[in-house]
């Protein structure tokens, strides 16, 4: 039998003001009186207080979490305009580069014995909340999990955007997630990214450490 009283605070909140007003009115036809009522409305002013204050306290949460979010996309357009500049500058090298933590250009040539020809291809499953589980297959035996002779793993780059923000053009703009060695990998994220989307892209890695063309960017929601 369900529960005559409603399981949503706001509901609730509804229910027990048309229960205490009532009461209060009909105190001789239910056959009760004022000191029945009493704490029963004490409580309620103190529970519409307190629901009033979570209320308030959520709003303050969203907007914090907001302005931290905007202070971080500002803070990143920043710094990539300035890697922009650093990578395009002469005076720059791969140790300097290793150093400041950003994208290290890949000069190892891939060639027709040594080098890697095909790329992986990309899937997200996004059925799990905060979770993609990202699979890959290789491009020339997409109905085999095998990977490419001589490939160690695939590395998985991701940027994650705001809903309907273009995707990014350039691998520069993506963050390292791993170097993972069997399909598939699960990338775990914050509440704060729910609803957000994240771009990824993925290449193969051979043993000896050669690493062949990227992907084409497969994107997906994070399910909030």
């Amino acid at each position: 039998m369900p529960d005559y009283i409603p399981g949503s605070d706001t509901g609730f909140q509804a229910w027990v003001d048309n229960f205490v007003t009532y009461a209060n009115t009909h105190l001789a036809e239910l056959g009760i009186g004022l000191p029945d009522i009493i704490p029963i409305s004490t409580a309620q002013t103190d529970f519409d207080t307190k629901i009033s204050d979570n209320v308030t306290a959520q709003q303050a949460a969203q907007s914090a979490r907001q302005a931290k979010d905007a202070s971080r996309d500002t803070l990143e357009s920043l710094i990539r305009a300035l890697v922009r500049q650093l990578q395009a500058s002469g005076d720059v090298d791969d140790a300097e580069r290793a150093a400041l933590g950003i994208t290290v250009p890949d000069t190892i040539k891939t060639t027709a014995t040594g080098g890697i020809s095909t790329r992986p291809i990309g899937s997200v499953d996004t059925s799990q909340r905060l979770r993609h589980e990202i699979r890959f297959v290789d491009e020339a035996t997409p109905t085999s999990r095998a990977k490419p002779q001589g490939v160690m793993g695939c590395e998985i780059w991701v940027k994650v955007t705001a809903q309907g923000e273009a995707p990014p053009a350039d691998p520069d703009e993506l963050s390292f997630v791993t170097l993972d060695t069997a399909s598939p990998y699960t990338v775990e994220y914050d509440g704060a990214d729910g609803g957000k989307t994240a771009h990824y892209m993925l290449r193969w890695v051979k043993t000896s450490g050669d690493k062949g063309p990227w992907s084409e960017t497969v994107s997906a929601t994070i399910t909030a």
